[in-house]
């Protein structure tokens, strides 16, 4: 069911060849990871950036098992977030994606998933840049 036929060239280019597939090193201060799923449909999508030392997503990557449309969205979601700063990056909505790969509505769940992946990334760098509030996360 996908509106490929409607769909510009770059956006199938996201279906039959995703960009950024792989991992960054989850154990790096500047690297946040986040692993996102929706248990009812089955897909899990892990998604990584890279900051470098100005707050600025300098790489992107992801793994994500799941639809097609899970699969294009995450790898929209890591191109969209390369040079960005964080904060930047915390604005892109699972609407713009969506509306980019022209999802039907019974596939929004993937950009929705999306989002969240990258919320959660960031969240998890934040967390690393701040070591005192992990301590007392931690006691």
């Amino acid at each position: 069911g996908l509106c490929v036929t409607r769909c510009p060239r770059q956006v199938v280019d996201h279906y039959e060849n995703p960009r950024n597939v792989g991992s960054l090193d989850r154990n790096a201060k500047n690297v946040g990871t986040g692993l996102v799923g929706a248990p009812a449909c089955g897909d899990v999508m892990k998604l990584q950036v890279e900051v470098d030392e100005n707050g600025k997503i300098v790489d992107a990557r992801f793994k994500t098992f799941g639809c097609g449309s899970a699969i294009a969205s995450s790898s929209l979601a890591t191109e969209w977030v390369k040079g960005k700063t964080v904060d930047e990056a915390l604005k892109i909505k699972n609407t713009d994606i969506a509306k980019e790969l022209c999802l039907p509505p019974v596939k929004l769940h993937c950009s929705m998933l999306a989002e969240d992946a990258i919320k959660a990334a960031l969240a998890d760098y934040k967390l690393k840049q701040d070591p005192g509030r992990e301590e007392s996360a931690k006691a």
